[in-house]
This record gives structure tokens, C-alpha cells and sequence, in this order.
């Protein structure tokens, strides 16, 4: 079968090319066959791809070691779940998702907009189909999925222990999808540019696919940070790696290239800005994708050293040279049609937004090159840290946030100052008596930034509030209907701007989360014995005893040994028990003993813990395995030719060993407030992108009149 996959991709190739070729011949000609030949090249680019990735996937599921990354990246042993899902831990897996969902993603626009856009599609496909056709050269010619060893192991070498964790198997896919998606609107924009159709036709048939990468982008992104806060043990959700950072670049001006294209839609402006934005987020995408696989910068994302770095470097390198020079040869197409009227309007709030979002990209961009930048310059790599990030980050954030109250109150145009002051007296009166509270609580008003971040969420709350209840009010005065059936109507019939407003409720949520948990956590670390104790704010813990499981872990990782502790926790009344462990897995170093490599492989720690709305109580344990070291090396010469039951046996008893008489272990304990509020605040903003992507049933019929229309018209036209 690896024979059909790699068939698959070179066939792949070759209906890339075609799909390019005939989709420019037709946009030159004007000869609608031949685009519409290139079209349905994608769609048989898209079938490829699929059988391609089905074939890889039946090869993981069956544990086909003759496949050299199913044998890199899987094992007999692995659980079903990571062994469907491992496919995207290696590197040349997730090469093929990336070009399988492309394929997808170009299928559903190109047929969609299959009867419009008839000047601009067929570079838009040609476009999707150069991508395509660089990714599948990738795979053809250095980090092919389908290579074989020429002799099949017995054994894999497993999937790495820090990817065995649900949020994070699902993360990766989740982060592709919004790259790719991100190349929708970024190939039409190029088409509108080539053809100089600059108004915002292509931007109405490629919004939904910005608003879908953008929001499994961020989906991907809050998954990212519950597994680093779940399974990495530390008690973080974000640690300003290289790789987080590269998610998050062009998350913040994908987002601002959504707010900027209803600028362009209303009022014909931005278009510049607009162009230049989706040009820039889809380069961030595949910078990325490239640090993920380069190595360059250290991460314990990234793959490491790879053989594809420079080709990607070169393919954005040129992407960035091709886009410039075209924006800058249609300068004369993108000249706005309107002039900002008032620095009292949505467009002008809008704009500023912008900035703060792109502001926010340069400082992580720098912050994230630095350690390039400064052994370019200097020699020595230096690298800026956490502290470095907050410091400069923080402030944009809090301006950011205060933006998202403001905006949703400003008409297009202008608003007079009067009628501002009186849409914002409400929320103003509501987050002085927010501040003011705040100001009589000795914990809040220790940190001055989550002071000022409390208090413009609350704006941002009552902002959003007052619209949903303005809205609602005048729609239960004309039609009569109950409180929540007018809101429902409401929000149904205009999705695109409530579900907008959800989004900002959940990133103000989601920041408020942010700046409780960083501002007011506690942590002590601390080496314990059974029957000891330890007080970390409010919470008294006592370590009960010690466990130890062969083959049962409580992930359900497949880890062969794990070593725990039982810990007692009360506050106040409050009591419960949390367990938490680390998981060790075998390593196939040779210079490992038959029982050692059983302790001597990468160790995970399977953190416990307390979700609670006000705060989470977060407890890790690292066991101390000095005890073992004797008995595992004489295990290591007595047992070495013994059958693997007998080695069972013997692993088996040194677990007995350190649970009858345990070692002291090291804990970290850690009390963060409100730091649940960061995935309940993506949540919401996840609905709200969602409830803005959907249809309403206005904008179908709409399209249903407009089929109509044009079939008349050719009817028509014919008579």
C-alpha cells in the first residue's frame, strides 16, 4: 500500500499543475472550459489527498512497521485514540493534513463560487493549486509519509509521551485548519489584485472562510494551552515559546483583517490595508508552519532539525516578494472610495484596532526572532524571556479591550458626542461601581494592570449587554414576543453582528482570566514524606501515601509504569482528594538494562486538578526513584535473559518497593484564580464566531433571488 500512497501523491502533483496551467491558459483565453477543467482538477486533487491520508491512516491503525513513520511514530502498544491520531505527530504526517485539508478547503470555495467571481476564480485556483503543488513537492522529494524500511521491525518506537494528551492530539489538526483556511481569502485576494477586481466581491465570497480559520485557529491555540497547563507540569497555559508565538501572529492579524473588511464592505475603504493584511496572515501561517520544522529557534513543539527549512524559507521569502510587488503595481486600483468622515466612527475605531492587533504581532514577532536577530548582529544569542513579553504586551491588551467596548456603540461615519455620551452612560456608571469595589478589595488593587483590565472588562460586558437588551426591547415593543424569543429572533436574524459581539465578550473573558491567574497566583514547591503537610493560601495538603500502577495509568496513555501520590486537601469545610502521578515509559537505548529502560525512558507528569469558577487548585508530583537505582541495576544483571514475564514480575516488585516505603517526593502545589475563565471566555468567543459564520436565512434567500435573477437574465439574453 505505501506503493498506492506515494502513487497518489505524485498523481497528486501532476493534477496540481494541470489545475495551475489550465486555470491560467482559461483566465487568459477567456475559454470557460478550460477553468472550469482546472476547478474540477482540485476536486480530484482533494479525492487524491484523501485516499493518500486514508492509506496512512490504515497503516498507523494496523501498526504496519514497514512504513518508516509508522514505525517512527507508533507502537503495538499505543492506545487506538493516539494510534489514528499520531499520523499528525510526524513531521511528514502532518505535511499530508496540511495539503489533504488545502485540497478540502479549495474544493468547498471553488465550488461555491463556481457561478460568481468568473474574472477572479481561475487565479484564485491557480493560486491554491501552487500551494498545493509546494507542499506535495515537499513530501515527493525530502519527507515522503510513504517511505519503507527495508526491514519491518517487530516494535515501533512509540508516540512521544508529552503528545499522549487528548487536548493535544486534537490541537495540531485544529491549528493546520486555520493556516490553511487562512489561504482562501489570501488566493482570492491575489485573483481581485491580477484581475484589478478590488471592490468587495471577493471579500463577501471568502469572509466565512477567514471567520472558519480564524476560529478553529484560536480553538487550536486555547487547546495548546490546556495541554501545557494539564500535562506539562509546570502550571502554565503559555510560556511565550517560538511555536505558541507563531500560532498566535497570525491569529491577531487575521482578526484584524476581519474587522478591517467591514470597513471595505460599508464604505469602500482600507483596501490597501486589506490586501496587505490577508498577504501578511497567510506568510505568518506558513512561518508557522516553518518554525515548527525548522529547528532554527529552540521549542518543545517543534520537530527539530528537518531537511524542508530552507525550501519553506525560500517558498515565503517568494510569496512575500510576489505579494508586495502586486500590491504595489495596483496602487492605482486601491484608492478608497471614501474618506474617514470623523475620528467618532466605527471605521476610525476599527483602524485603531488594527493597529493595536499589528502592534501586538511586531512585539511577539521581535520578542520571538530576537535570539536570530541578536547572533546576527552581535555573535551571541541572547533571548528575551516571559517578563520581557508581559511587560510590553499588557498594555496593548488593555487597549485592546477597551477598543472592544467602544467600537459596538459607534455608528458608521460619524457620531456626535452627545449621542456617545449618552449609549455610554450605563456602561461607564456600571464600571465605576466595578472599580470601586475592586478599589475595596486589598487583593485586586495589589496589581494596578488587573486592576485596569477588571474594570474595562466590566465596560466591555455592559457594553455588549446594553445592545443585546436595546436590541431585544425594541424588537419584544413591535412584535410582542417574549423576552427570550425576541432575543433569539434577534441574534438569528443578525448573526454577523451579535455573534461579533459574543467574540469580544469572550476575549474580554478570556483576558480577565489572564490577568487574575498571572497577577494573584500562588505556588510553593516542596519535598514531602507520607504524613506530612504543607499550607498554600487557603488550602491545607497532606500527602496520604504513595501509589503504583504497572499498565493502568489514569490517562489512559499506555504508560507501562506510574509512580503517584494520594494527597488530602481541605479548605474551610471543603475536603477532597487528588491523585496526581508520573508517568515513566520504556526507552529503546540499547545502553539501557532489561529492567532500567522500563524507568529510563521520557517521563511525563499527569497533573490533578480542582476546577472551580473562582479558582483552580493545580497539584504535580515528581517521585524520587534515587531508592530504586540499586535494586533496578542488580534487576539489570541477574534478569537480563529472562523471559518478559519474569521481567513483569520483577518491575512489578520494584513498584511494591517504593509504595510500601516511599522516598520524599517533590510536589508543586499551585492556587490560580480564575484561570478557568480562560477556556469558558474561548468558549464563548467560539460561539460567537460560530453564530457569526452561519447563514442567516435572509442571506439564503437572498441568494436564492439572485440564482433567479441571473437564470431570467440568460433566458432572456437567449430570447
Amino acid at each position: 500500500m505505501a506503493g498506492v500512497g506515494s502513487a497518489c501523491l505524485a498523481i497528486a502533483l501532476l493534477t496540481a499543475a494541470y489545475a495551475v496551467a489550465a486555470s491560467i491558459r482559461g483566465a487568459r483565453t477567456g475559454r470557460r472550459e478550460w477553468v472550469t477543467s482546472g476547478r474540477r482538477a482540485i476536486y480530484c486533487l482533494a479525492g487524491l489527498c484523501v485516499g493518500a491520508f486514508v492509506i496512512l491512516e490504515a497503516a498507523f491503525l494496523r501498526s504496519d512497521f514497514s512504513f518508516a513513520i509508522v514505525a517512527e511514530g507508533s507502537s503495538t502498544d499505543t492506545p487506538t485514540f493516539y494510534k489514528v491520531t499520531a499520523v499528525w505527530a510526524t513531521q511528514q504526517g502532518s505535511l499530508l493534513l496540511w495539503a489533504t485539508l488545502l485540497s478540502l478547503f479549495s474544493t468547498a470555495v471553488l465550488f461555491l463560487t463556481r457561478r460568481s467571481l468568473k474574472e477572479i476564480a481561475p487565479w484564485a485556483t491557480a493560486v491554491l493549486g501552487v500551494v498545493a503543488a509546494f507542499f506535495l513537492c515537499l513530501m515527493l522529494g525530502w519527507e515522503n509519509p510513504f517511505d519503507t524500511l527495508a526491514v519491518a521491525p517487530q516494535e515501533g518506537a512509540g508516540l512521544n509521551p508529552l503528545l499522549r494528551h487528548p487536548a493535544m492530539m486534537i490541537h495540531p489538526p485544529m491549528l493546520y485548519t486555520g493556516y490553511v483556511g487562512f489561504s482562501i481569502p489570501f488566493a482570492f485576494a491575489i485573483g481581485a489584485l491580477i484581475t484589478r477586481h478590488t471592490g468587495a466581491d471577493w471579500i463577501r465570497a471568502t469572509r466565512r472562510f477567514a471567520l472558519i480559520a480564524w476560529t478553529f485557529l484560536g480553538t487550536g491555540i486555547m487547546l495548546g494551552a490546556l495541554w501545557s497547563y494539564t500535562e506539562l507540569g509546570w502550571g502554565g497555559y503559555w510560556a511565550w515559546d517560538p511555536v505558541e508565538n507563531a500560532s498566535l501572529m497570525p491569529w491577531l492579524v487575521g482578526t484584524a483583517f476581519l474587522h478591517s473588511i467591514m470597513v471595505q464592505e460599508k464604505r469602500g475603504m482600507l483596501k490597501v490595508w486589506n490586501a496587505s493584511l490577508i498577504c501578511a496572515t497567510f506568510v505568518l501561517a506558513l512561518l508557522g508552519t516553518f518554525l515548527v520544522r525548522s529547528g532554527i529557534l529552540d521549542s518543545i513543539h517543534a520537530f527539530g532539525a528537518s531537511t524542508i527549512g530552507v525550501q519553506m524559507l525560500v517558498f515565503i521569502a517568494c510569496v512575500i516578494a510576489l505579494s508586495a510587488a502586486l500590491i504595489l503595481v495596483r496602487l492605482p486600483d486601491l484608492r478608497s472610495e471614501a474618506r474617514l468622515d470623523s475620528l467618532l466612527s466605527r471605521e476610525a475605531f476599527f483602524l485603531l484596532n488594527n493597529l493595536v492587533l499589528v502592534g501586538l504581532c511586531l512585539v511577539i514577532m521581535w520578542g520571538t526572532f530576537f535570539p536570530l536577530i541578536s547572533e546576527a548582529l552581535t555573535g551571541t544569542e541572547a533571548s528575551v524571556g516571559p517578563p520581557w513579553f508581559n511587560r510590553l504586551t499588557t498594555p496593548l491588551a488593555l487597549v485592546l479591550v477597551l477598543l472592544a467596548g467602544i467600537g459596538p456603540v459607534l455608528a458608521w461615519r460619524r457620531v456626535t458626542p452627545g449621542a456617545l455620551r449618552r449609549v455610554l452612560l450605563v456602561p461607564l456608571a456600571i464600571t465605576a461601581l466595578v472599580l470601586v469595589a475592586l478599589l475595596a478589595s486589598t487583593d485586586a488593587a495589589e496589581s494596578v494592570p488587573s486592576l485596569i483590565m477588571f474594570s474595562f472588562v466590566a465596560f466591555v460586558l455592559s457594553v455588549v449587554g446594553q445592545e443585546f437588551w436595546r436590541g431585544a426591547t425594541a424588537r419584544r415593543v413591535m412584535t410582542g414576543e417574549s423576552w427570550p424569543r425576541a432575543l433569539a429572533r434577534l441574534i438569528g436574524r443578525n448573526r454577523r453582528r451579535y455573534g461579533g459581539y459574543l467574540a469580544h465578550v469572550g476575549i474580554a473573558v478570556l483576558l480577565l482570566g489572564v490577568a487574575a491567574s498571572s497577577a494573584f497566583v500562588q505556588q510553593r514547591d516542596v519535598r514531602l514524606s507520607p504524613g506530612e503537610s504543607i499550607k498554600v493560601g487557603d488550602y491545607d495538603v497532606t500527602y496520604q501515601r504513595a501509589t503504583a500502577k504497572l499498565g493502568g495509568d489514569s490517562g489512559g496513555t499506555g504508560a507501562p509504569i506510574s509512580l503517584g501520590a494520594v494527597m488530602r486537601v481541605k479548605r474551610g469545610d471543603e475536603t477532597y482528594t487528588l491523585r496526581p502521578s508520573r508517568n515513566y515509559y520504556s526507552t529503546t537505548d540499547p545502553s539501557k538494562g532489561a529492567i532500567s529502560r522500563f524507568f529510563a525512558g521520557e517521563a511525563t507528569s499527569e497533573v490533578d486538578v480542582r476546577w472551580g469558577l473562582r479558582r483552580d487548585f493545580w497539584l504535580a508530583v515528581r517521585p524520587d526513584l534515587v531508592s530504586l537505582e540499586k535494586p533496578i541495576a542488580r534487576a539489570d544483571r541477574t534478569f537480563a535473559d529472562s523471559p518478559g514475564q519474569v521481567q513483569a514480575i520483577v518491575i512489578r516488585t520494584l513498584t511494591e518497593i517504593y509504595q510500601e516505603d516511599p522516598p520524599p517526593a517533590a510536589f508543586r502545589a499551585i492556587v490560580s484564580p480564575l484561570v478557568t475563565w480562560i477556556w469558558i471566555g474561548g468558549a464563548i468567543a467560539v460561539l460567537g464566531a460560530l453564530v457569526a459564520a452561519w447563514p442567516s436565512p435572509e442571506a439564503r434567500l437572498r441568494r436564492v433571488r439572485s440564482l433567479y435573477a441571473a437564470r431570467l437574465g440568460r433566458e432572456l439574453s437567449r430570447a
